[in-house]
């Protein structure tokens, strides 16, 4: 076969990355035509909706994907809904082969008493409103002055970070004005972060945590009861430098003097979510069990329970996948199932032809670095596999533009996305900020002339 006809479902880090590394690939002897489907108007995925609005750093990895895709041997087709706009059929009539790289955008689910009740929260669904996602509504109910935070993990602190961080401090970022205008108008007064294990078990990274607590005009408030460690844990401070950091970081909480701010971040470890507790169907306080470290780094129950007066809850516990059309999925565990991203069948049969990276491929852990290494394992599965690539009746590039235009699909393509890019950056501009970001499809449309 001299050309590879390739479709991948996802434009995030996962699918940039899988396509980047294919053109570049040495394993590869035959052309290769990509083209990249996102369900949303914008490209980048998470790195665009996923990370808080204060983090320019991360975001820095917006700015490898722009020019991966601005190279110009990648199409780029956004606003293009996977399962309606485009099936597994139609893939199959103009591709050799697809990669689904979806991630994983939903919150898992936390199995405790009340946390159905209103006041009661997923992280992912917070993020998506201050980071502008285009499919959620532009109002949040910021009503709380005290918050519970559920959640040892880089997401948790996003969330807590942006609860508790004084809001003028975020004018200099791209946040939309309703974003800002909701923070602004908070009664919040006090936000708690409450992880299972100890410091030396964390999942942020310390960034992150640093981030997090040398926020202007918010107090840290540490426990001392809180600092334990046993042999497991002792174990990891030696062996792994960024454990190391991170415990040294939060020691230094202990003898940082509190200034007597407004605001107040309080970080508790060994603290086991048990219930949310309501009266008329609001959260209004939090049940935890403390725990206690067993020799091994892992925890175990104490049989004390404690309870803090909060008026919202919001789970950062981690994200799931979701099933896709025609596609085998896991319930278990969120994730399409897969040998080295080869899709397998519900009976464990590889299924020709389809592919999977990222988060969907193999669950919400890792950093977006993290996606370019598994995108690899794929790709050279996917070259190795060429004797058993789909064999499409309309393979020409012009054919799958013209079923898009037959069904009105208003799709975004990447030079209608540099128009997008160009005006948020005009509206930032006149703020004097990097860019405004914006949020309406209708404005999507209006930019790129295409309705």
């Amino acid at each position: 076969m001299s050309k590879l006809r390739l479709a991948i479902v996802g434009a995030g880090p996962a699918g940039i990355y899988a396509a980047d590394l294919l053109i570049k690939s040495e394993l590869r002897d035959f052309d290769v035509s990509i083209d990249l489907f996102d369900l949303l108007p914008a490209p980048y995925g998470l790195v665009r909706y996923g990370v808080a609005p204060d983090h320019p750093r991360i975001k820095g990895i917006m700015n490898a994907l722009f020019e991966v895709l601005d190279r110009g041997d990648i199409r780029f087709f956004g606003n293009v809904e996977y399962g309606k706009d485009l099936t597994l059929e139609d893939l199959k009539q103009h591709y050799n082969a697809v990669i689904f790289a979806t991630g994983a955008i939903k919150d898992a689910d936390l199995d405790i008493a009340g946390i159905q009740l209103d006041g009661s929260y997923g992280a992912a669904d917070f993020v998506n409103w201050y980071d502008a996602h285009p499919d959620v509504p532009r109002t949040w109910p910021l009503n709380a002055k005290e918050i519970a935070v559920i959640g040892n993990g880089n997401v948790a602190l996003d969330v807590a970070r942006m609860l508790i961080k004084v809001p003028e401090q975020l004018l200099s970022t791209d946040i939309p004005h309703y974003v800002y205008e909701a923070l602004k108008d908070s009664p919040v007064t006090d936000v708690h972060v409450f992880g299972r294990r100890g410091p030396a078990q964390v999942k942020f990274t310390p960034l992150e945590l640093r981030e997090a607590t040398a926020l202007e005009g918010v107090d840290t408030i540490v426990h001392d009861e809180d600092f334990q460690y046993d042999e497991g844990s002792e174990q990891a401070i030696e062996s792994n430098n960024q454990t190391r950091v991170m415990v040294k970081t939060l020691e230094g909480l202990r003898s940082k003097p509190q200034t007597g701010a407004a605001r107040r971040l309080h970080l508790h470890f060994f603290s086991q979510p048990t219930e949310v507790l309501g009266e008329d169907g609001k959260v209004v306080a939090f049940k935890i069990e403390r725990t206690k470290l067993d020799g091994t780094g892992q925890v175990v129950p104490t049989g004390e329970f404690r309870q803090f007066d909060v008026q919202a809850v919001y789970r950062a516990v981690g994200y799931f996948g979701s099933a896709l059309p025609e596609v085998p999925f896991t319930p278990r565990t969120g994730v399409i199932p897969n040998q080295g991203g080869r899709v397998l069948s519900v009976e464990g049969k590889q299924i020709e032809g389809v592919y999977a990276t990222g988060w969907i491929k193999r669950g919400p852990i890792g950093l977006i670095g993290h996606t370019k290494s598994d995108a690899l394992e794929t790709v050279a599965n996917l070259i190795a596999d060429r004797d058993t690539w789909w064999q499409p009746a309309s393979p020409d590039e012009s054919t799958v533009v013209q079923l898009l235009e037959s069904r009105s699909v208003a799709y975004v393509t990447w030079q209608d996305w540099l128009k997008v890019d160009a005006e948020e950056l005009r509206l930032g501009a006149a703020e004097g900020r990097e860019r405004i970001k914006l949020f309406d499809r209708d404005d999507y449309k209006r930019i790129v002339g295409r309705g």
